[in-house]
């Protein structure tokens, strides 16, 4: 599970994750509404969820001790929000990273965090809870972790929520392909409108043809989805073509 777990201190669970179970915890999490809990940002103030309703949200879970995984995924997804600010506009859209080791995340050890890493973007902010707010906050994104010697496993798992706060997609790894963020974030902007320009496509096709390997730990292309889309597009092409000729023969009698 190398690029998608990193190594704080215990919780109840104990053992190293399975990646694959990990993966379908996750996966089995799309689709749930996130309730309105309520968190401490860097700055001692409180935050409540339903302030994000009526706006796309981006979940990060980290941890501020954390020395392996959460730095190079945070860097990857202030990347990711970077071009997504370029493309969408970061006024369409939120983020949040919450630490989820409620014990040793305190609002200062979170804003060191923040300050080390550089997140500054002004749709973006960093908090924590109580271990019962953020235990009930991760079942809900069906975030997994357990104790290991000197911190956890956990999956490196970024979620993208609806404006209705309802979980929409995860993305996974410290590294990802970035369409993999971009593309379901303007499904929740745009309402899954599509814009019909060749580069836009190609994302499109780019994104439906990518999956993510939990044994690697990384995002690849699906080669048999890739001909399968192929395929389909050349039939609708084909299909298409014998339509319009049908009703042009048709029209001309």
């Amino acid at each position: 599970m190398a690029a998608t777990l990193a190594s704080p201190l215990a919780t109840a669970q104990t053992g190293r994750l399975q990646a694959d179970q990990a993966i379908a915890t996750s996966e089995r999490a799309i689709g749930r509404t996130i309730n309105n809990h309520t968190l401490t940002d860097t700055a001692g103030a409180t935050l409540t969820l339903d302030t994000y309703r009526g706006k796309p949200l981006i979940i990060s879970l980290v941890y501020s001790s954390c020395s392996s995984i959460c730095l190079p995924t945070t860097q990857q997804l202030i990347a990711a929000v970077t071009e997504a600010g370029r493309v969408i506009g970061l006024d369409q859209f939120e983020v949040l990273t919450v630490g989820f080791d409620a014990r040793n995340d305190t609002p200062s050890r979170m804003a060191q965090f923040a300050a080390m890493q550089g997140v500054n973007l002004p749709n973006w902010r960093i908090a924590s809870g109580d271990s019962e707010t953020i235990s009930a906050l991760l079942h809900e994104v069906g975030f997994s972790y357990a104790a290991v010697a000197g911190g956890f496993d956990h999956i490196a798992q970024t979620t993208i929520v609806d404006r209705n706060g309802r979980i929409y997609r995860h993305v996974y790894g410290d590294t990802f392909p970035i369409q993999m963020f971009i593309e379901p974030l303007k499904d929740v902007v745009y309402g899954r409108s599509l814009s019909f320009s060749v580069g836009a496509i190609l994302d499109r096709i780019r994104f439906i043809c990518t999956t993510f390997d939990p044994g690697a730990g990384r995002y690849r292309i699906d080669y048999g989805l890739a001909f399968g889309s192929v395929i389909a597009a050349l039939s609708l092409l084909v299909f298409g073509g014998l339509i319009l000729r049908e009703w042009s023969r048709t029209r001309h009698s």
